[in-house]
């Protein structure tokens, strides 16, 4: 007799197991699908509180560029004494201090965007840089004059920056 009030109590037992199974596999997948959705609405709030902030670096770097384009520089820096050094000096710290000024932008940025802009004022600096070493370049207005030549042949190292952030600003959309 006790053999078969444990077959009875097995046979109640085994449905009501079965049923407590799926019942668990469901609610966790409900509990599961919950927290993705939840997520998800989370992220894209995120994500749309964000964007003007991004947008809003990628225009002040849009700015920068444009601010350290030889040609614009040259015309906003003007030099202060025939002394090319100063004024090699002036236009470098010039660039720097508008760089410096931006910094904080490159957590807005991407890390190609971020590098490509670097590499881009650098070349700047490099290409005054070597406008002072010729030896033709004796004064600072001389110094103007050989940048603006220089550019006359090949582009600005700030406009290729500068397409680069609009490619990556419409992607944005």
């Amino acid at each position: 007799m006790d053999t078969e009030k444990l077959f009875d109590l097995a046979l109640y037992a085994i449905p009501a197991i079965i049923t407590g199974g799926i019942a668990y596999y469901f609610f966790k997948q409900h509990i599961e699908n919950e927290y993705q959705r939840r997520r998800y609405q989370l992220q894209r709030e995120i994500q749309k509180e964000a964007f003007p902030i991004r947008l809003q670096a990628y225009e002040r770097m849009a700015l920068f560029l444009e601010r350290i384009t030889p040609s614009k520089l040259l015309i906003r820096v003007t030099p202060t004494s025939s002394n090319k050094e100063s004024y090699e000096s002036l236009l470098i710290a010039t660039i720097e201090q508008e760089f410096e000024h931006n910094l904080s932008q490159q957590i807005y940025v991407t890390d190609d965007c971020w590098s490509i802009i670097t590499a881009a004022k650098n070349a700047t600096i490099q290409l005054i840089r070597k406008a002072a070493m010729l030896e033709k370049t004796d004064t600072a207005n001389k110094l103007r004059e050989v940048v603006l030549t220089e550019l006359m042949d090949k582009q600005a190292p700030s406009s290729a920056a500068l397409s680069f952030i609009k490619k990556e600003v419409s992607e944005l959309w």
